[in-house]
């Protein structure tokens, strides 16, 4: 047999062009992804961690390569896509202080129900960005075009057994099976699970979100019953004696106004803002009313996960991989505020001046057992926006609308939208009234107006507090007012500049809640600390609606267990045990009302009825289900 020096040099030729793509997309992907954990100059001391943190490109690469036979084309939509996916953690990064995570994929199905709008107003307005897109795809064109094939057509089986495998071990990466722990796991790679953002500032964007993927991969946590019985038990005197004391409130059954306020919080807690009052209705009210501080799940964004604490009363700290709650629900019904007061007789409403599927909301409020959701197609034609989005004082007036004289009493759960980001574009503001606010020196030219921006928008979020508040107070019936913030706004560049006047976090700080009586004819206001997750307990009781235990339940609990709610994700273990065991023993009990089968370990606490789930009427209910399941 000869030897055939011309092939062998080919091949080597070859071989040495797929190498050389490889370490180049290896290094180039940790010069994009710009942690210094994995940049090109740590190549020396971290090479698996700058590995690890392409393996995934690599992995689509060589994939592309058997599937195409052409390498530069391979690598390039390969680098193309990776790159999409570090810059879109870039935009998350900036805007809201999280690197791109598993469960951000979930909103590629948003897109399509109004979210391309909403979070198309993230994107850079630089068109060099888009330039460079262009000229990539028409590289890739090119290459598809006119690069001639590595390797010939027919390999007696070798391309076929190569593409199975790359595509399985592609396949179970991204599926998260856990045998990928042994390379990503945190003996090799290092973790720091309590917070993405130092994750990947230590490993990459990509071995962040491969690692929390392998983290909730397979790990779903069972409830304990035995264990939340003897919680129960233990807390037994405690939560009759709270019962017996919120029972003693027989008012007049009030309509109940819910506003979450978009991105509400005080800039005052703010240094270099702190000289100054933002917020003179909030301040006003809250000295009338139930107010204090609410630690909310979210930070910039995620609207949904404080809403889906204020209405089923659920912590999403005993759901740790339920980072968007409406796209993850897979319960026919879920239990919660609204159900609760559909057992006892109120018509329940939601109005959002946005489109109604964003979120997955239709199906959700059904869900969650609302009677109707109002959203921005049911408005009058014509309604005012302020900025980009729909008015506050827009959402006041249906509000109003939506209160009647007569018939059962409602709970009207409202959703804001003006003071939603971006905060850079100045698009159908009163630039006047917002260039005359006054900001910090320090800050730059574009951290000044998205400041500005903001506080222009907040106002308005204040005076129309105020405004219902006067219009609840004219009206004939009694009339519950609970207003709070859903998280703070994703002005971070300005945070991280200023800092806070309590030296915290911007990912620990709180937002404000008000809790009004419009007539002042129940129960005493009280102020206090609470979690998200706790208002609603609050606010039935001061309803006089006291029957469920587990609502009651949270109230006794709320005092130790407020402030473990924040947005930093997975947290350092609590070192005091009697909190541990606080904690671990509600997280039991909210699982089991999720999967509603905590009646039975309350039942002795409840009143004839209490247990009852409202239920929609006709086809609704199966409609709930299948939507949910779905």
């Amino acid at each position: 047999m000869t030897f055939d020096s011309s092939r062998w040099r080919d091949v080597t030729t070859r071989a040495a062009l797929i190498a050389c793509l490889a370490v180049a997309f290896v290094l180039y992907t940790g010069f994009l992804d710009g942690n210094p954990g994995v940049s090109s100059m740590a190549w020396a001391e971290r090479p698996w961690h700058l590995f690890a943190n392409a393996l995934p490109g690599l992995l689509l690469a060589s994939l592309l390569l058997v599937l195409t036979r052409r390498a530069w084309l391979s690598f390039g939509v390969a680098f193309m896509l990776q790159g999409a996916v570090l810059a879109v953690s870039a935009i998350k990064m900036k805007n809201l202080g999280s690197p791109l995570l598993p469960a951000d994929f979930r909103m590629i199905e948003q897109l399509k129900n109004g979210g391309l709008h909403l979070l198309g107003g993230y994107l850079p307005s630089d068109p060099l960005p888009y330039l460079a897109i262009l000229a990539t795809i028409a590289l890739i064109v090119a290459l598809a075009r006119y690069e001639p094939p590595l390797f010939a057509r027919r390999t007696h089986g070798r391309r076929l057994v190569t593409g199975l495998a790359v595509a399985g071990l592609f396949g179970t990466l991204l599926a998260g099976v856990p045998a990928w722990t042994a390379m990503y796991g945190k003996d090799r790679l290092g973790m720091q699970p309590w917070s993405a953002a130092s994750n990947a500032d230590l490993n990459g964007v990509v071995t962040n979100i491969m690692q929390f993927r392998l983290m909730g991969a397979g790990k779903a946590r069972k409830p304990d019953a035995a264990e939340a019985t003897r919680f129960i038990a233990d807390a037994d005197g405690d939560l009759r004696a709270h019962m017996a004391s919120a029972a003693t409130n027989a008012r007049q059954t009030p309509d109940i106004v819910v506003v979450q306020s978009e991105s509400f919080f005080d800039p005052a807690i703010v240094k270099g803002l702190d000289d100054q009052v933002f917020a003179p209705n909030l301040h006003r009210l809250a000295a009338q009313g139930s107010a204090g501080r609410l630690h909310v799940p979210t930070y910039g964004g995620g609207t949904i996960r404080t809403e889906f604490e204020v209405l089923t009363g659920l912590s999403l700290r005993y759901f740790p991989t339920m980072q968007f709650p409406y796209l993850q629900m897979h319960a026919g019904v879920v239990p919660g505020m609204v159900r609760t007061l559909r057992s006892h007789g109120y018509e329940t409403i939601a109005v959002h001046g946005n489109d109604a599927a964003f979120w997955n909301r239709t199906t959700a409020f059904r869900t969650l057992g609302f009677d109707r959701f109002v959203s921005q197609p049911d408005f009058p034609k014509g309604f005012r926006r302020d900025g980009e989005y729909m008015a506050d004082s827009a959402m006041t007036d249906e509000i109003m609308a939506q209160l009647k004289d007569s018939g059962p009493p409602r709970l009207v759960f409202a959703i804001s939208m003006e003071a939603h980001g971006p905060y850079d574009k100045s698009i159908n503001i009163d630039e006047k009234e917002r260039d005359a606010i006054d900001v910090p020196d320090r800050l730059s030219a574009s951290a000044k107006l998205q400041v500005r921006n903001y506080i222009y928008h907040m106002r308005h979020a204040d005076a129309e507090l105020g405004r219902l508040a006067e219009l609840l107070k004219q009206r004939e019936r009694p009339t519950l007012l609970l207003f709070y913030g859903d998280h703070l706004p994703a002005l971070t560049e300005a945070f991280d500049t200023l800092g806070f006047v309590d030296g915290g976090d911007m990912l620990t700080q709180t937002v404000p809640y008000l809790l009004i009586d419009a007539h002042a004819d129940g129960p005493a206001p009280t102020h206090g600390d609470l979690a998200s997750w706790m208002l609603p307990g609050r606010l039935l009781e001061q309803a006089g609606v006291h029957d469920d235990a587990y609502f009651a339940l949270t109230q006794v609990m709320a005092p130790r267990l407020a402030t473990l709610t924040n947005s930093l994700g997975e947290q350092p273990a609590i070192e005091d045990p009697m909190l541990k065991y606080a904690d671990i023993s509600m997280g039991n009990i909210a699982m089991l009302r999720m999967k509603r089968k905590l009646d039975p370990l309350v039942a002795q606490y409840m009143t004839v009825g209490a247990s009852t789930v409202a239920h929609q009427p006709g086809d609704e209910e199966a409609q709930a289900a299948a939507g949910a399941e779905n």
